[in-house]
């Protein structure tokens, strides 16, 4: 009898722990959710990526939902301090096991933060180059010219040179084409800033500039410059090549090119 009124006691206390753990897990859930609402409007309004907003969130709810857990566990008594043990050796031992996993991720969270490249940009890298297609945790997809899938881990891209063709609104466009020494220099390059001039998509108000680059052993290479917006770059360079080999060839202004001349000499 003496040891079930020993119980009472013990019960009650309890019975008390038990409801103030309840309640610190109901009003931590809600502050949780508070909270997270807040840092997820405070991360679109400085227009983090959705994938590092949605993986921050995650993160964050998952500390905070550690931490709740913890609280309620050492309200009622529970030993803390093998859980954070147990905790930790665990966290050690998956840190080990996904290490190069674990490098992957951290670049691509540094790729998500600093964002030296976003979706539809085209980079160039030493792994291959193409337009962004996607921007993961762990691995960034290009797609190349001809339609193929360029996979790159984020550690290894975020370690490396990476030019971004696309993300300014205009770029330079410079040419260079070779003439003979006989060739009417003074025409050439007349002939190449009125190129530049007449096309439109070249910005005027930044000015075109026609030089002479060097003179090699083939001839004098003369250079033309001038600003376009970054979507007409390639289309106006293939174009202007074209034009500017026909109205060479039209005004009679040599292009050299290097040949061989083969002579057979015959049995005496």
């Amino acid at each position: 009898m003496e040891t079930v009124k020993g119980w009472g006691p013990q019960a009650l206390d309890f019975a008390v722990r038990l409801a103030l753990a309840a309640l610190i897990l109901i009003v931590g859930f809600k502050v949780i959710g508070i909270i997270r609402k807040m840092v997820r409007r405070s991360l679109e309004r400085a227009e983090v990526e959705i994938t590092l907003l949605r993986f921050l969130d995650a993160l964050l709810n998952a500390v905070l939902l550690f931490l709740l857990i913890f609280m309620a566990a050492q309200q009622l008594g529970m030993n803390t301090a093998s859980i954070v043990a147990v905790t930790g050796s665990a966290g050690l031992a998956l840190g080990l096991a996904l290490q190069g996993s674990l490098a992957n991720f951290a670049g691509g969270v540094l790729i998500l933060f600093m964002k030296p490249f976003r979706v539809d940009d085209y980079i160039v890298t030493e792994e291959g180059e193409g337009t962004v297609y996607s921007i993961g945790l762990v691995y960034t997809t290009l797609l190349s010219i001809d339609n193929k899938k360029v996979v790159i881990p984020n550690g290894t891209l975020s370690n490396m040179t990476i030019t971004n063709v696309t993300t300014m609104e205009k770029r330079r466009l410079d040419l260079t084409v070779t003439i003979g020494y006989q060739a009417d220099l003074k025409r050439a390059k007349e002939l190449l800033e009125t190129l530049y001039a007449d096309s439109p998509e070249i910005i005027k108000e930044d000015g075109i500039t026609v030089y002479v680059d060097s003179l090699t052993g083939n001839g004098v290479v003369i250079g033309v410059r001038g600003w376009v917006k970054t979507e007409d770059y390639w289309p106006l360079r293939w174009r202007l090549l074209e034009e500017i080999k026909l109205t060479f060839e039209r005004e009679g202004i040599e292009i050299p090119y290097n040949y061989m001349n083969v002579r057979m000499i015959g049995e005496k």
